[in-house]
């Protein structure tokens, strides 16, 4: 068998401009190359430097999470920082507020979100209602009677015995999710101070509560079960007006409220009510008394709030 050859053609013979532009296009690759090397340099910079305001970033973030915003200082404020002055306390007890680590992530307790995390423990759902706790301080602190600056403290005590303090002057959330996401915090930081100021508008303080009370205050309990059927706007008129006011009000689903320091138990009703509808018939019987809850005050013009 014959063996194939290929047909032999003439040589091209590379000419000067053509070494000229081979080495013109190393001296390119080359140069692509250091450019590549420096890109992957400033890619690794950059990526050093993403992380670093990624960081600051996310601490940014997380200490304007654990800020809010309260209303800027005027004639209401003053008020209420007058603690020598009669006013209205509200202290809210058993409130639903716990912290549980649910998958990976720490979050306030609730029934509807954590049910199965909570039969899974052994646990009742329709204990767990921090919604309960939120109505109630939205229903105080959006009363006229706070506006005009009566309102003196208010106090909220958890199921296992954590006694928060809550500014007058302060602008809660108004979802229930930024509600809860605050309260995580609160627990955890232990305090939430306000924007640019080293006010602590919400705080974990330590017990019993009677130490932060007036001396002269009435405290008075509220409680379906009790015998003592009043008419709230009758009761208010009858007491003093130089008197300091404490409203102990259950923020539980179920059961009744039982303090020691409690001086009158009362029921404003024959049905069962929600504490925040409680907390409304309380602040309408002041404000009927007290006709200053509803007239706003001349130098009140920087009473507007900043929502978080």
């Amino acid at each position: 068998m014959v063996r194939p050859y290929a047909i032999k053609g003439r040589k091209r013979k590379k000419n000067k401009s053509e070494r000229y532009d081979k080495d013109e296009d190393e001296e390119q690759n080359v140069g692509f190359v250091e450019e590549e090397l420096e890109a992957g340099e400033d890619h690794s910079t950059q990526k050093k430097l993403k992380a670093v305001v990624t960081e600051s970033d996310e601490e940014k973030a997380e200490e304007a999470a654990q800020e809010l915003a309260g209303i800027p200082v005027n004639f209401s404020e003053q008020q209420h920082n007058d603690k020598n002055s009669p006013g209205v306390i509200f202290i809210l007890e058993k409130a639903s507020l716990e912290v549980a680590k649910v998958g990976k992530s720490y979050q306030l307790l609730n029934s509807e979100d954590h049910a199965h995390f909570l039969k899974k423990n052994n646990r009742n759902p329709a204990e767990y209602r921090p919604d309960i706790s939120h109505q109630a301080i939205l229903n105080i602190l959006d009363s006229p009677l706070n506006k005009a600056g009566k309102l003196r403290a208010l106090y909220v005590k958890t199921e296992k015995g954590v006694l928060i303090e809550i500014k007058p002057h302060v602008r809660i959330p108004r979802t229930f999710k930024r509600f809860a996401g605050i309260m995580l915090q609160l627990l955890q930081k232990l305090s939430i101070s306000a924007v640019g100021k080293r006010e602590k508008l919400l705080r974990v303080i330590k017990n019993p509560v009677t130490q932060y009370l007036p001396v002269n205050s009435r405290k008075i309990g509220f409680s379906h079960s009790s015998e003592k059927l009043v008419d709230m706007h009758d009761y208010v008129a009858t007491v003093d007006n130089d008197a300091t006011l404490v409203f102990v009000v259950g923020a539980m689903a179920h059961g009744k409220i039982e303090s020691d320091y409690i001086e009158d138990f009362i029921s404003i009703s024959g049905y069962p009510l929600s504490a925040a509808y409680c907390i409304t018939r309380i602040t309408n019987a002041l404000e009927r008394k007290h006709v200053f809850a509803f007239r706003k005050p001349e130098n009140t013009l920087g009473l507007a709030t900043t929502d978080l």
